[in-house]
């Protein structure tokens, strides 16, 4: 098993276009063509940790959050970020991290929080929008078949739990072919008219490349017609956190003390009317304030997050109960992720939750 093979499965669940722009999620450090020993899990890679790695002969660390935001103009051991590069380069070790395309993707960081909790009826908080794209070819109606399959199978046609999704209209398309052309029908410098369907597919930004290098293999025409439209449209299978439903309304201090419990934080942060019932409930790992408004619109009671400032709590007291667990603790259970991601098609690759990891926060 290669590094690139475990890093493959992991992007299959949460590509890296999925990613912020200003992440940078993927491989850190390292050669992904050497065959992976194991793998080492954690939040954020440290010293400690990658001497753990070492000692244990584990040559793949994956973190959630990136070990490199920036470029680095030189290595010289003068800050931990220095050193684990040296360190991880000297001993043949690659560093890889999933960051906010695991936060984006359907069953990423929020999912996880929300199964946590035992929340139903899950949907996207906020959706991301601009990735995805429509492609629109015409096709001779015998060859429609053998497109659309080409099409399918290189990534187009997915719309949530569907895939092989297309649309077809039939009509006429007429062209003539000119001085040097080799017409797959009709005849050079005649007007040609042919019984022809418009396919249409819904495909994810980043298979573009690769769809219409098969669409264009698998069409007969020398210059097949066809228009690749960026849309606008929300994708609500991808995006930051999520809102969903308890199974039963529950006492707000009740709530607050069983979502402690579930992230082992030392306290929780809140804001907001313990009074009322907590029935729908807004989940973001990480730092996720920025959403409250749109956890407010989605009709959520309840908004659980980390990194909450004094004055977004008073923002947003009136309209929602916040409750800050940490950063560290809404994101901890990310190492379960990967984990099941990587055993559930690779069972007997050896992973390891980094015994080293710990809280950079405490609590006195």
């Amino acid at each position: 098993m290669r590094i690139a093979e475990v890093m493959r499965l992991i992007e299959d669940f949460a590509p890296l276009d999925l990613q912020e722009n200003w992440d940078n999620a993927g491989l850190q450090v390292g050669n992904p063509l050497r065959e992976a020993t194991g793998a080492m899990v954690c939040l954020d890679v440290t010293e400690a940790i990658l001497d753990e790695a070492i000692a244990k002969g584990i040559n793949l660390i994956i973190t959630h959050h990136p070990l490199l935001f920036k470029g680095l103009k030189s290595i010289t051991g003068r800050n931990s970020i220095e050193r684990i590069v040296m360190k991880a380069i000297k001993n043949d070790i690659a560093i890889y991290s999933a960051h906010t395309n695991m936060d984006s993707a359907w069953g990423g960081v929020s999912h996880h929080m929300a199964k946590k909790i035992g929340l139903k009826d899950i949907e996207v908080l906020d959706c991301q929008q601009g990735k995805l794209y429509k492609l629109i070819v015409f096709v001779p109606v015998a060859s429609l078949d053998a497109v659309r399959t080409a099409l399918v199978s290189s990534g187009a046609g997915n719309i949530g739990n569907y895939d092989s999704c297309s649309y077809v209209t039939q009509g006429e398309g007429s062209f003539r072919a000119l001085e040097g052309a080799e017409p797959y029908v009709g005849a050079v410098g005649s007007v040609h008219h042919e019984a022809e369907c418009r396919l249409e597919v819904i495909l994810p930004g980043r298979c573009r490349s690769k769809v219409l290098r098969a669409m264009l293999e698998a069409h007969p025409y020398e210059e097949p017609a066809y228009d690749l439209i960026a849309l606008s449209n929300e994708n609500k299978y991808a995006g930051l956190g999520v809102v969903g439903n308890l199974p039963e309304a529950e006492d707000a201090v009740e709530f607050l003390n069983r979502v402690k419990g579930i992230f082992g934080t030392g306290a929780v942060r809140y804001s907001g009317d313990i009074t009322k019932p907590i029935r729908r409930v807004a989940l973001c790992g990480g730092a996720g304030t920025e959403f409250v408004r749109e956890a407010v619109s989605r009709g959520a009671d309840a908004f659980v997050t980390g990194d909450v400032k004094y004055h977004e709590f008073m923002d947003a007291s009136e309209r929602i109960l916040i409750a800050d667990i940490g950063h560290y603790e809404s994101e901890h259970f990310t190492k379960e992720i990967f984990s099941e991601i990587i055993t559930k098609k690779i069972p007997n690759f050896a992973i390891h939750y980094a015994e080293l990891e710990k809280n950079p926060i405490n609590y006195l």
